[in-house]
């Protein structure tokens, strides 16, 4: 199994492109620096959000799970998941994207 690059560093990398990109990423939630889990709440501003968890796949892929499925749901709703995603794993990291345009590109393929 190739070596991974720390959590921690992989956000800054998703803050930094953002910035290029002129698409706010902001650390909602910090969580273990070298290797905790990675949510990503992207919000359509107004046409709702997209939740993604960070996962492995089968064959030991990099992968993003769309939590709920292909449709967006109420901000409130992704919230309340981050909420409960980071009482059950406090080293979480939690980033969320202010994107209306759908800009914003995960750097894995997404599933489920």
């Amino acid at each position: 199994m190739p070596p991974r690059l720390r959590t921690a560093f992989w956000v800054q990398v998703q803050v930094r492109r953002g910035d290029q990109d002129h698409i706010p990423v902001v650390v909602t939630h910090k969580g273990d620096e070298q290797a905790g889990t990675v949510i990503v709440k992207h919000n359509r501003l107004g046409l709702g959000c997209h939740v993604y968890a960070r996962t492995v796949t089968a064959e030991g892929t990099d992968a993003w799970l769309a939590v709920f499925g292909p449709a967006t749901v109420a901000e409130a709703e992704a919230d309340a998941y981050l909420g409960r995603a980071i009482a059950r794993d406090p080293d979480v990291w939690v980033l969320e994207v202010e994107d209306r345009d759908g800009r914003y590109e995960l750097d894995a393929p997404v599933v489920g």
